[in-house]
């Protein structure tokens, strides 16, 4: 498969990494030929196998105390969150199988497509199958994505106020993560529908 629109490309990839042994070959043979990249101008992060830099590194978000299985019970350890998209939502390889992950909600949902097949839609048209509006609107202030951010949005987008319209921040994946992480923990324990109050505390 061919690549467009690439701005940043993982480390060459060590084939004794301990993580490749329990990954799909599919994606392993991918990692073979690119170890993981960003692309669209951040509109698509795929993670590779590293030990720098581990916003990039698959194994950060799989096992040890960042894992998003331990954020997100809608996971599991099985699940391979292999990349992620601007707001940092996540796709995940389940069964060979792609579903994304809405960050804000902690909600997934499969999109019937493999690995390939993902990578092929993501290609054919990245502002509509990966929704990269916002970041869209954020190019078009001034902004720009630099490997290893994701656009912070407030209010979120699961909040009514967004409709008004939403500021858009570049922020770190882990900060991002997180944040985003905890909210959907704290917004399950809600009625749906339930008002609710975002606080910053320093």
């Amino acid at each position: 498969m061919e690549l467009s629109q690439i701005s940043y490309v993982g480390p060459p990839l060590e084939a004794t990494a301990p993580a490749l042994g329990g990954l799909p070959r599919k994606l392993v043979s991918l990692l073979e030929q690119v170890n993981g990249f960003v692309q669209f101008e951040g509109g698509l992060h795929v993670r590779g196998v590293c030990q720098s830099p581990m916003w990039h590194d698959l194994s950060v978000v799989m096992s040890g105390p960042k894992a998003l299985h331990l954020r997100y019970p809608a996971l599991s350890p099985a699940d391979i969150p292999f990349a992620q998209d601007c707001l940092a939502d996540q796709f995940l390889l389940r069964d060979g199988v792609v579903w994304k992950l809405w960050a804000e909600t902690g909600e997934i949902e499969s999109l019937n497509l493999g690995l390939m097949e993902f990578l092929a839609a993501a290609s054919a048209d990245p502002v509509g199958f990966l929704q990269m509006q916002p970041l869209l609107q954020f190019l078009r202030e001034g902004g720009r994505l630099k490997p290893g951010q994701v656009l912070h949005v407030y209010p979120p987008f699961c909040a009514r106020e967004s409709k008004n319209g939403v500021s858009l921040k570049a922020v770190p994946c882990e900060e991002a993560l997180a944040f985003l992480g905890d909210f959907a923990r704290q917004m399950a324990q809600l009625p749906e529908g339930s008002p609710f109050e975002i606080r910053v505390v320093p």
